[in-house]
């Protein structure tokens, strides 16, 4: 199998288990011992009411383009950058715009990665919460999740991509019924079951959580295909996330069954 050196770009460790969760102790350990409670942010100067983010995205940003990674909105991404291209991208970003375009990689792009291999156009911008520069040059970067957005063109004339960007909010949806969500938690716990992340994920999905943080830190962390994933970004609607994720838990839960012998 090809090995990509993006694919040691993101330091969330996968949890030992054929389709198990990103353990969220990564995020604890940097000091996101909440990640869910994003409305906290409001304070630092984003807000977000079904309409562009308050915190400003320039047209044009740069794209970091990843076979393995899926940023959604109102959710925190760490990742460790060490290529020279995406130094220089962070460097730009920290002291331009802070915002970070990230874009999935379509099939194919092991022939070309050091090129600018297709990507998909529905993406999540990013903005830089925290940098930590590291003696070698490499660092240690978060990316707090603001809104997605349309690749409209693409622009080559640094060492990393650029692209003219259009930004793509979602309407503001009604509040999911709560049928819907009660669903949604006993898939969820029926899955945890046998996952030892249980305990930190049930600490952390509490009732009161707001739909969307619930539904996209869920698309975020749960061990799906890059593919799964960018199926749950690109849905038009909070509800048709929610439709989406929902059966991509059923399938995940029938695979373990399977898998496992359950009757």
């Amino acid at each position: 199998m090809y090995k990509s050196p993006v694919l040691e770009q993101v330091f969330c460790v996968q949890a030992p288990c054929a389709r198990g969760v990103a353990p969220l102790t990564i995020l604890a350990s940097i000091g996101y011992r909440e990640p869910m409670n994003f409305d906290r942010e409001r304070d630092r100067g984003f807000r977000h009411r079904g309409k562009a983010p308050v915190f400003p995205v320039p047209e044009r940003v740069p794209v970091f383009a990843l076979p393995n990674v899926i940023l959604f909105p109102k959710t925190y991404l760490p990742l460790h950058i060490f290529e020279p291209r995406y130094r220089e991208m962070v460097s730009d970003a920290s002291a331009g715009s802070q915002c970070i375009a990230m874009a999935l990689l379509k099939d194919g792009w092991e022939t070309d990665y050091y090129g600018n291999p297709p990507v998909f156009p529905t993406g999540c911008v990013g903005r830089l919460v925290s940098v930590e520069m590291l003696p070698d040059g490499r660092s240690n970067i978060i990316l707090q999740g603001l809104e997605r957005y349309e690749l409209q063109e693409e622009f080559s004339a640094r060492s990393y991509r650029e692209a003219r960007i259009a930004m793509k909010p979602r309407e503001a949806d009604p509040p999911l019924e709560p049928s819907v969500r009660s669903s949604l938690f006993n898939a969820l716990e029926e899955y945890f079951r046998v996952q030892d992340d249980a305990p930190i994920w049930q600490g952390i999905f509490r009732e009161q959580v707001s739909d969307e943080i619930l539904v996209n830190t869920l698309s975020m962390y749960l061990d799906c295909t890059p593919l799964e994933k960018q199926f749950l970004l690109e849905a038009e609607t909070l509800h048709q996330q929610t439709r989406r994720l929902g059966d991509l838990i059923q399938f995940m839960l029938h695979d373990r069954r399977g898998t496992k012998g359950w009757g």
